[in-house]
């Protein structure tokens, strides 16, 4: 029989705020994230928008500041995202056995900020005036280091890099490890710190943004007129533990994780496949995994970026999976509000299917104005709307293919 797997902490870094709860008021609210770079237009890029995380970090109670300082902005957001997680966890990490507890973080991109960085000193300065500390702080996995070193976590430890399903895989995967009893508990998530020079250049160069200059009606998905996503940053983590270890220890449970499937389109290395191939088969493992019938879902936090491909296809397949019942969903893209955070959007929209799933509160899909033919779901436009919210399911999708579905139901004993 299954271990079942809770979740007992969340943290985030978002363009909505870097706690819980703001962020969760300002998705319900249907707050916009979104806003006009300067930089940007300043230096002629064709995409002027984006979604950064605006408040301060809190770690200097775990990291003293020059050691802060050696951290690109992906990991400052983990080791952050991290500490809120274990904080609302309740875990005393220091009185459990630190070989049963383990950390899975990816980032979809990694170290971009110290890359470019770097890079302009070798350029300016030479080879001999490059940090030491270039590689450690660049390689994605420092995330997960970080985290097993800061709180002694000597389990399973180790990065995912799948694009823009990393979050949640890294979290399907934290949830095996413990399903398998390589651990009880894992601290799992993604993060991702991209809105660089470099960064921006080679998304909008492949016309993969939006070119919208409009911050209030740029990232728009499922609407006739959406054109292309907005980039965010920031980070989710999670604790998530055998319900055994959590109710030993008399832990506050927020919802158990369910369900995870994965899968690869084999198609195309930025486009998905056709009729959303792919995302139809990990949305259905995800629901045998968690033994749930798709009448059991209430709602879909959906991939939802706002380029034509992408919710179209992602569309199709929900209603390939649910037959009539994917008109009696409700659906919303929070990216709508935050942008795309990469690799760690599946971590963010995790929170918020939690949250759902606790409140019974679907937050919107703003600026969702013009229905068309083949988006035709309920995509909760505008506002935010009350409904009984048994289970649901997270989808996070990714250039090269990869697709990864998490499913979230109502903690019963």
């Amino acid at each position: 029989m299954k271990k079942r797997v809770v979740i007992t902490g969340m943290g985030i870094v978002s363009p909505l705020g870097n706690e819980i709860d703001k962020f969760w008021n300002n998705l319900v609210a249907g707050t916009n994230g979104v806003t006009t770079q300067d930089w940007l237009v300043d230096e002629g890029y064709n995409a002027t928008v984006a979604a950064t995380a605006k408040d301060e970090l809190h770690i200097d109670d775990v990291v003293d500041f020059k050691e802060a300082r050696r951290m690109d902005p992906f990991t400052r957001y983990s080791v952050h995202s991290a500490r809120a997680a274990i904080a609302q966890s309740g875990l005393d990490t220091a009185n459990e056995d630190p070989t049963r507890m383990g950390v899975i973080i990816g980032s979809g991109v990694g170290g971009l900020y110290t890359f470019e960085e770097q890079h302009a000193m070798l350029i300016k300065r030479g080879h001999r005036r490059v940090s030491p500390f270039f590689i450690p702080m660049m390689i994605p996995d420092i995330a997960a280091g970080y985290v097993s070193i800061i709180w002694g976590l000597k389990g399973p430890n180790f990065s995912v890099n799948s694009a823009c399903a990393t979050a949640a895989h890294a979290v399907g995967l934290g949830m095996r490890a413990i399903r398998y009893g390589d651990a009880d508990v894992m601290v799992c998530g993604g993060s991702d710190a991209a809105l660089t020079h470099m960064g921006f250049a080679g998304f909008a160069n492949m016309k993969a943004l939006t070119f919208n200059p409009d911050p209030d009606s740029a990232s728009r998905p499922f609407d006739k007129a959406r054109d292309g996503f907005v980039m965010g940053e920031g980070a989710g983590v999670f604790v998530l533990e055998s319900l055994e270890h959590a109710q030993a220890r008399g832990a506050n449970i927020l919802a158990e994780l369910s369900g995870f499937g994965m899968t690869a389109d084999a198609y195309h290395i930025t486009s998905p496949a056709s009729g959303g191939e792919g995302a139809n088969r990990a949305m259905k493992m995800a629901l045998s995994d968690g033994d749930l019938n798709p009448t059991d879902i209430d709602y879909i936090n959906a991939h939802g970026t706002s380029t034509p491909a992408n919710d179209k296809n992602e569309s199709i397949a929900i209603k390939n999976v649910f037959g009539d019942h994917a008109y009696k969903l409700s659906v919303s893209s929070t990216k709508s509000m935050t942008g795309h955070l990469l690799g760690a959007s599946g971590g963010i929209e995790l929170a918020a299917l939690v949250q759902t799933v606790m409140t019974n509160t679907i937050a919107p899909t703003i600026h969702h104005e013009n229905p068309c033919d083949e988006c035709d779901l309920n995509y909760t436009p505008g506002v935010s709307v009350q409904r009984e919210v048994r289970a649901g399911i997270s989808n996070s999708f990714g250039f090269g293919g990869h697709n990864a579905v998490l499913a979230v139901k109502e903690y019963k004993a």
